[in-house]
Parts: C-alpha cells; sequence; structure tokens
C-alpha cells in the first residue's frame, strides 16, 4: 500500500510571537533563510582546490502588517533608535488548516533594524501598510 498522500502546508497561516507573547497578525514573513560563507583553500602543491565552511549569517525577519493602531512594534524600534537596544527572542509559527502548529522557527537575540512606514495616496484604497525588520544571531527550525 502506498504511503498517504501529504499536501505541502499553505503559506498564508501563520503567527508571530516575541519573548513567548503573541503579537499583531501580519500578511507577510519573509527572511528565514542562513547562508554560510565558502571558503576556497589549496595546499602547497596540490592542484585540487578544497571548499570549507566559513562564517554562517542569518538574512534579517520582514514583517508586513497593516497599521490598525497598535503601536507596540514602533515603540520597540523608538527604544533602538534612543539607543536602548532590546533584545527579544522570537518565533514565526506556521499552522495547518485547522490552526494547529506544524512547524516554528525560533530565532534569538533579535532587535528591530529598520521600520518603514505606509505609502499614502489620496486616490487609493489600498491598507496602510507598515513594515519591520529584525536582525538576529540564528534561529532554529523546531517541527
Amino acid at each position: 500500500m502506498p504511503p498517504a498522500r501529504q499536501d505541502p502546508f499553505a503559506g498564508y497561516n501563520f503567527r508571530v510571537e516575541l519573548d513567548g507573547i503573541p503579537v499583531a497578525g501580519f500578511t507577510e514573513c519573509a527572511g528565514l533563510s542562513s547562508e554560510t560563507e565558502v571558503i576556497n583553500y589549496r595546499e602547497g602543491g596540490d592542484l585540487q582546490v578544497r571548499r570549507i565552511p566559513g562564517v554562517t549569517t542569518y538574512s534579517p525577519i520582514t514583517l508586513t502588517r497593516g497599521i490598525a493602531g497598535d503601536r507596540s512594534l514602533w515603540e520597540w524600534r523608538k527604544r533602538v533608535v534612543d539607543g536602548q537596544i532590546d533584545r527579544r527572542n522570537g518565533s514565526i509559527i506556521l499552522m495547518n488548516a485547522d490552526g494547529k502548529d506544524v512547524a516554528r522557527w525560533n530565532f534569538e537575540n533579535g532587535w528591530p533594524s529598520r521600520w518603514k512606514g505606509p505609502a499614502l495616496n489620496g486616490q487609493s484604497n489600498e491598507v496602510a501598510i507598515e513594515t519591520l525588520e529584525i536582525v538576529h544571531e540564528g534561529f532554529d527550525w523546531v517541527a
């Protein structure tokens, strides 16, 4: 008997937590990526180049949401602007269609390095969007 079919999870069903506390809903989350530098190394007299791992870096996490009056993310960013680095651990949690957690990416020592306000246009009917970029010192994928 063939194994049961498993469809991939939808990318729109997620939530964000900071220090274990759920924060407002977001329309988009991007930047869950890491990259390890490749170092080319050749020993004297050897014609073959060896490739060894170097430093691993993590991309900033970018969160996008409609502005709805909650200023908590702006206030977190403002503390950084004022010189008070407020590092937080957080999680991006993917849920299935039933709302149950199926994957979790936990990041460490994050702080907001960039905030972008909405583009305002009197001739548009689009939602006012804010974007927050969080730099961090690494993440782990927990199933």
